[in-house]
């Protein structure tokens, strides 16, 4: 499976009854792969692919079928299991490695690690089923803890800057998700490839317009030159906390508080403009 630690898999030892459960679901993994009908992987899942757990054999649960669906983009079988299951089809089951319980981190931060725009909007859609706020919250801010898991300990909005997937973080914070990450976001700017450059930009430049107030950063002032030259100085001194944001920062921040559905359609005069250029402005396009 993509998403467990290929190191966790060679040192366990398999029982024919365990082969079996592990040919099923690779039977089945091919299937979503090669984007079979929606009602043949469902037969699939329900009568003939089985999973280990506590020493027996079980069917597949929803939530492990649509991680396959994340993984292969199979965007009309993910859709069905998050309309037929809500949010049940986000409820990671146990860990069979070391017994830890899932985190709905898991699915979200598949969907970002392989950028499935698509999936990830139907998915925090389906959040808003969920039974309060402080559950739908617990799923956006969820840090998958298992060390089995592949992005263990961080969040889907830390995820997506680290990938430098604007799309995937402007759907995060537009739901709802702590806008964590603005550490990771300027050392992505700074060390990233040029031909990177722009999604990292983006990344931190959406992270600026969801945060409250800007976390105090030693690395800013130990490097006051380089920051300044990279951010522009309006953006620099707002960050050190020795001046107040940027008229237009503050403007695009009372959008995306008041209006957050409307960030993506603003017209091409609000768009894809540097920091230089524009006092320290944000960008805000969606491809």
């Amino acid at each position: 499976m993509p998403w467990i630690l290929s190191s966790q898999l060679d040192c366990v030892s398999l029982t024919p009854s365990q082969r079996e459960c592990e040919r099923t679901a690779f039977s089945f993994y091919c299937a979503v792969r090669e984007q079979l009908p929606v009602w043949l992987l469902e037969d699939m899942r329900t009568m003939e692919v089985f999973s280990w757990d506590d020493g027996h054999p079980r069917t597949f649960l929803p939530s492990e079928a649509l991680l396959y669906a994340i993984v292969h983009d199979h965007q009309d079988y993910a859709r069905y299991l998050l309309k037929r299951y809500t949010v049940s089809a986000l409820r990671t089951p146990r860990c069979s490695f070391c017994c830890c319980h899932g985190s709905g981190a898991q699915q979200l931060n598949v969907a970002v690690r392989y950028n499935r725009v698509a999936i990830l909007s139907m998915m925090v859609e389906t959040l808003k089923d969920c039974d309060t706020q402080g559950e739908r919250q617990d799923f956006l801010d969820s840090h998958g803890g298992c060390s089995h898991v592949a992005d263990a300990g961080k969040s889907a909005v830390e995820l997506a800057v680290e990938l430098s997937h604007p799309n995937c973080l402007l759907l995060l914070l537009v739901q709802g998700a702590r806008p964590d990450g603005l550490h990771a976001a300027l050392h992505r700017l700074l060390s990233c490839d040029i031909s990177e450059r722009c999604h990292a930009q983006r990344c931190l430049d959406l992270l600026l317009l969801f945060l409250p107030k800007p976390p105090r950063l030693s690395c800013l002032q130990d490097e006051p030159q380089r920051w300044q030259s990279l951010l522009g100085n309006d953006v620099f001194s707002w960050l050190c906390g020795l001046a107040p944001p940027p008229l237009l920062l503050q403007a695009l921040r009372c959008l995306a508080q008041s209006r957050s559905d409307q960030i993506s359609s603003l017209p091409d005069f609000f768009q894809l403009h540097s920091w230089q250029l524009s006092v320290g402005m944000v960008t805000v396009e969606m491809d």
